[in-house]
This record gives structure tokens, C-alpha cells and sequence, in this order.
């Protein structure tokens, strides 16, 4: 048992450290790939030049970071089948699917664009050259979106059934798959959220180079275009996370639950603005979890349901059976102990299914599948020791929620500030203190990104699929030690990749600011 768990998390730390690690750079490749796009539409409309030399600037920037998301994303796609085998047999072909179309069309979509983008300058007209700038854009998005497919189907999983006789799932319906409210949503946030995030880039870097004095006009320029994209990104982002609350309230309650610090529910719930919570062995013992808050009162009732009564069930709920109904009132249902018995059930039967067809007794192999069919819903919590192991770390996921959002908001007042600045103040901008502010709202946003990421999947543990298969069951058989030496491994890599992308971009920053951008063949 010693040895499973220490193969399941460090299973767990490498794929957390690969996938934070491609989150560094993929917001900001969908990010720059627009704001590159919307530059060169500038140039192609006025005929201006030096729009077609900044255009160039930030493609170069664009480029370097696109190059190093494609190395840690391959990498993370390898690890399913390295670490993760037991999952990749059991979702079959509904996680296959949306990552073939990802590689098939939307990876090839964007690589072929993205060669005229970058060697087309000059040999192709400026419409086609344009043109491939937003296909490339486009395409990038595309690649998100199908990868997104098959992570929101793993936090609500549709479109399938139970085929006892593979041991896997099949997908029934392609578009039930593709079109799950939750996949738009996560599509949307995380698009967004990549235009936040390359607006931040953006304005960072071109407040580096008006600090030093360089290339003034040009950054001017580029800073507009970023606090606009970064503020409208950032807007969209805000809204598509109260999508993203309400779809977590009506599929993983435990996760909203999380995310407040709410152990104990209620009608007219408040929303947590700032707060720190007691530990864990406090809050066992029967104490208060909050040790200080500062609450709005309904805010959490009124944020789902625009209804200040609405109940929404707290974590000691959900394990006790109470959950919230379509209509923001209070409902019963299983209690967290009775899924664990349905769960047992489902693969007690599963287990006979497999005897009776071993014996090529048919009866008996139907009457039992449909045993497993009538008690699969709950087939992952089979696998838990006790109802409270499908709390996931609330701590994390509550404090990663706040810092992601509070860190938002300031990033919004940064936005807003350069965008009043550079039309009502502009001379302003050649302030110290401001080009300081714009430098570290990259940190900021990175922060605020990185945090995003963790309570989407920290706060679904733990489950690698929702209700049907919990981490632990999830993994390769593979030797302990074969994962702590890949960690490291990967933990070098990715770290070297990290450093060699910030240094190259910074070199190429910091030769740039000795030349005038806008007057560059």
C-alpha cells in the first residue's frame, strides 16, 4: 500500500509539474498570436510600415515561446501512456478522440501558418500573409479548445457508456462530448485568459523599453494595443468564471465547496472576498473553519442562482447527501457512504460479469452487466477508503481561488490605469514609477494564471474523472523510483527550457532597445 501511494503521488507530481510548466507558455502563445494578428490588420489597413516592423518585434517574441509550449505539451501527452495507463484504457476513445483532432487538424492548422507568418514576408501578397497570421491565431485557439474537450470531459463526463467486456468506456455521442457546457466554458476562460495574460506581456515588456528610453513611439504603440487586449481579455475572463462557478456548482459541488471554505451550507450562502482558514485538525474537531473573514453577505446564493435564498450545500453536506437542486432549492440525495457501497457493488458485479463470460455463461454475463450498468455512476467511489477521502485539499484550492481572484482585479486596475493614461495622460507615461507597475504585472498575471490552473485540478481531486475513477486507480504499474527519476529529469528540462526562453527573449528585448523598431528592414 506504501509503495502505491508513493507511486501515485509522485505520478501526480510529474504530471503537475509538466502541466504547470506548459501553462507558462501556451496563454501566452494564444494571447500573443492575436495581438500579432491584430498588428499586422493595422499595417495591412494604413499601409503603415512601422506597424509591419512592430508586427515583427512581437512575432519574434511570439515565436519563442510557441517553440518551447510545443516541447512540454508533446511531453504531457506521452505521460498517459507512461504514467497514467489504467486511465488511458478506461476512457477508450473519448479522450483520444478530441486529442487526434487536436494533432490532426488544429496543431497542423496553426504549424503550416505559421511558416508563411514568419518566411512569407515579402513572398506572398499582404492579404494571404495576413490572412496566415490569423489562421495561425486560430489554430492555436483550435489546439486549446480540443485538449479543453477532453479535460472538461473528465470533470463532467457525458457522451458515453460502461462496455464491461473492453473494461473501458465508448463514446455515444461525438457532439454530446464536444459541445459539454462545461468544454465551452473552459474554452472560453482559458482563451481569455490567454488575452490577459499575453495584454500583460505586452505592457510589461514595452514599459522595460520605455524605462530604457528606447524605441518610445513603437512601445507606445504596442502598450495601447496591450492594455486594450489585456483589459477586454481580462472582462471576458471575469465572465466566463462566473460561468465557470455556476457549471462547477451543478457538477462538482465538492469543488465549489472547496473553493469557499464552505463546510457547512445553507440557504442564502455568503460569498468569502477575503479569508483565512483554520487547520484542517481544527476544523475536524468541530471549530469554526474560518479563523477571519470578510464575507458579502447571500453573495454565493446570488452568484448562481441571482436568487439571495438559493441553498448551495456545503462539504459536511455534500458527504451527508444534501445537494442543490435545478431550482436553487435544497435536495437529498446519496450520501457519500451509499456511493461507496453502489461503487462496491458495481465492481463486485463487474467482477462476476467477467467470470460468467469466462465460463461462457451469456444469461448470467447480461443480468450482471446490467448490475454494473445500474450501479456505474458511482463505480470511482468504490475505490475510497471513507467519504472523507473525496474531500479534496481544501486549503489549497480555497487560497489558490482567492489569490486568483483577487490578483485579477488588480490586474484590471493596471489595465485600466495605462489605457487612461496613454488617452488622457500620455506624457505620463514616460513616469518611472508607472513603466515599474507595468513591469510587475507580468509576475502578477503569471500568479493569477498558475493559481486558475491549480483549483481547476486540485480542487476536482480526487477524481481523474468525476465520480468514476479516483487518481489512485488511475496509474501505470511502474516502479517508484522510475517516476522520481523521470521527475527530476523533467524538473531540470523544464526548469533549463524556462531559463533558455526567458534569456533568448530578453537578449532579443535587450538588442532591440539599441535599434529604432519602427525603421528596421
Amino acid at each position: 500500500m506504501t509503495d502505491l501511494l508513493n507511486l501515485v503521488d509522485w505520478s501526480r507530481a510529474q504530471f503537475a509539474l509538466t502541466a504547470m510548466y506548459h501553462w507558462l507558455f501556451v496563454p501566452l502563445t494564444i494571447g500573443l498570436s492575436l495581438i500579432v494578428a491584430l498588428m499586422e490588420t493595422i499595417y495591412v489597413r494604413t499601409g503603415n510600415v512601422k506597424w509591419k516592423n512592430i508586427t515583427k518585434f512581437w512575432m519574434t517574441l511570439f515565436g519563442i515561446n510557441f517553440a518551447c509550449g510545443v516541447a512540454t505539451g508533446i511531453i504531457l501527452e506521452f505521460e498517459f501512456g507512461t504514467n497514467w495507463s489504467n486511465y488511458s484504457w478506461f476512457v477508450g476513445d473519448i479522450f483520444g478522440a478530441p486529442l487526434a483532432i487536436e494533432g490532426i487538424v488544429a496543431f497542423f492548422m496553426e504549424a503550416t501558418f505559421v511558416a508563411v507568418m514568419f518566411f512569407g514576408w515579402n513572398k506572398v501578397s499582404r492579404g494571404f500573409h495576413l490572412a496566415s497570421s490569423w489562421l495561425t491565431a486560430i489554430g492555436v485557439s483550435l489546439s486549446a479548445l480540443w485538449i479543453l474537450v477532453a479535460n472538461a470531459w473528465m470533470q463532467s463526463p457525458v457522451g458515453m457508456t460502461f462496455d464491461p467486456a473492453q473494461m473501458r468506456n465508448v463514446m455515444t455521442d461525438f457532439w454530446a462530448v464536444a459541445l459539454n457546457p462545461v468544454a465551452i466554458n473552459k474554452f472560453l476562460h482559458a482563451v481569455f485568459s490567454g488575452w490577459a495574460l499575453a495584454g500583460a506581456f505586452v505592457v510589461a515588456v514595452s514599459c522595460w523599453l520605455l524605462w530604457r528610453r528606447s524605441n518610445i513611439e513603437a512601445m507606445r504603440r504596442s502598450l495601447a494595443i496591450g492594455a486594450w487586449v489585456g483589459a477586454i481579455g481580462l472582462l471576458l475572463t471575469m465572465w466566463t468564471g462566473h460561468g465557470s462557478a455556476v457549471q462547477v456548482a451543478r457538477v462538482q459541488p465538492m469543488k465549489l465547496a472547496a473553493m469557499e471554505g464552505l463546510y457547512n451550507g445553507g440557504n442564502g450562502a455568503p460569498l468569502v472576498g477575503v479569508g483565512i482558514l483554520r487547520s484542517s485538525d481544527e476544523i475536524a474537531a468541530g471549530g469554526d473553519p474560518m479563523l477571519w473573514s470578510v464575507e458579502i453577505p447571500h453573495g454565493l446564493s446570488l452568484m448562481l442562482d441571482m436568487n439571495t435564498t438559493g441553498y448551495v450545500p456545503g462539504i459536511n453536506d455534500i458527504i451527508a447527501g444534501k445537494a442543490r437542486g435545478a431550482d436553487g432549492t435544497e435536495i437529498t440525495t446519496e450520501s457519500y457512504a451509499e456511493r461507496m457501497v453502489a461503487g462496491a457493488e458495481a465492481k463486485a458485479y463487474l467482477a462476476r460479469y467477467n467470470t460468467a463470460r469466462a465460463n461462457g455463461d451469456s444469461t448470467a454475463a447480461a443480468a450482471y452487466a446490467d448490475s454494473v450498468a445500474a450501479n456505474f455512476r458511482y463505480f470511482g467511489y468504490g475505490y475510497l477508503d471513507s467519504p472523507e477521502a473525496a474531500v479534496p485539499p481544501v486549503h489549497l484550492t480555497f487560497y489558490s481561488f482567492h489569490i486568483m481572484v483577487a490578483g485579477g482585479a488588480l490586474l484590471m486596475l493596471v489595465f485600466l490605469a495605462f489605457i487612461l493614461v496613454y488617452w488622457r495622460r500620455r506624457q505620463m507615461l514616460e513616469k518611472p514609477w508607472l513603466h515599474i507597475a507595468g513591469i510587475l504585472s507580468l509576475a502578477l498575471v503569471y500568479i493569477v494564471s498558475q493559481a486558475g490552473w491549480i483549483v481547476a485540478e486540485v480542487g476536482r481531486q480526487p477524481w481523474v474523472i468525476q465520480d468514476l475513477m479516483p487518481t489512485g486507480a488511475a496509474v501505470s504499474d511502474v516502479p517508484v523510483s522510475s517516476v522520481q527519476t523521470t521527475f527530476w529529469i523533467f524538473a531540470v528540462i523544464f526548469t533549463g527550457l524556462l531559463v533558455a526562453e526567458a534569456s533568448i527573449m530578453v537578449k532579443f528585448i535587450n538588442s532591440s532597445a539599441k535599434k529604432n523598431i519602427e525603421t528596421q528592414n
